[in-house]
């Protein structure tokens, strides 16, 4: 394994887990998408680091935003947040030469939201409870099509429908590595990507509340929204894989294997 990577991926994954932190604690009705996402990178470069994601060519901004029916690459807008809004932020850290990844999808709410028939809370505990099983499956000598293969059977036994045209990624010296980590099996696990200790990857997931089919909107080259208007969801780690097991390279003080 190479220490010297890993150590700075541990350093930028820990200012990226405190940023997304505070960017989800600030998420209430009345605040803008691109207030969230002055907010990110102020909180980034004062911890000494830099926003990956505009080392993206043709990306300008510090975050992607996803709201209701927007999957991925929402770019922040003016646009105000309110009560009920369903709000992804993915978010990147680069550090010392290297990247690191990770998303969160909350809903939005003032204390007076009164929740009758609790959807969404269910429809964001799949998405994190799939991309967490997904995570315990990287372990060294597992293949990617078993990560693949948890991540989908969580969301599919809970009703809803794992994207097909995204998925998570190697991490390291560029945003996006190989290998691919697709949210479901493609084939047979043994025709996938051997898993091995150092490897550094991004383990998402990118589920719709209704059909699997995304398409891109007519206004920018980014934003990727459901084809049938119904919510998505988005949650992401940057993981190590070990001897022992995953590592949790960006995480909020939540996580727990």
């Amino acid at each position: 394994m190479d220490l010297q990577k890993i150590k700075k991926m541990q350093q930028a994954g820990k200012i990226l887990g405190e940023v997304l932190e505070i960017l989800v604690s600030r998420i209430k009705p009345g605040i803008t998408e691109i207030q969230i996402d002055q907010l990110a990178e102020k909180l980034i470069k004062e911890r000494g680091g830099e926003p990956g994601f505009k080392k993206v060519p043709g990306y300008h901004h510090t975050i992607c935003i996803s709201c209701n029916d927007v999957v991925v690459h929402g770019i922040p807008t003016e646009r105000v947040l309110k009560d009920g809004d369903v709000v992804g932020i993915d978010c990147g850290v680069y550090l010392n030469g290297y990247h690191t990844d990770m998303a969160e999808t909350v809903r939005v709410k003032s204390s007076e939201l009164k929740v009758q028939n609790d959807n969404i809370g269910k429809f964001l505990k799949i998405g994190k409870t799939a991309m967490f099983e997904a995570i315990r499956q990287a372990k060294a000598g597992n293949r990617v099509g078993d990560i693949s293969c948890a991540m989908q059977g969580v969301i599919e036994e809970g009703g809803y429908s794992v994207v097909r045209n995204l998925v998570g990624h190697g991490v390291g010296k560029n945003l996006h590595e190989e290998p691919e980590i697709p949210g479901y099996l493609a084939g047979k696990i043994k025709n996938t990507p051997l898993l091995k200790p150092g490897m550094t990857i991004a383990i998402e997931a990118i589920y719709n509340m209704g059909k699997k089919e995304v398409v891109y909107t007519e206004d920018d080259d980014w934003t990727i929204v459901t084809e049938d208007g119904s919510i998505s969801g988005l949650f992401e780690r940057t993981i190590l894989i070990t001897e022992k097991g995953p590592e949790l390279l960006t995480y909020l003080k939540t996580d727990a294997l």
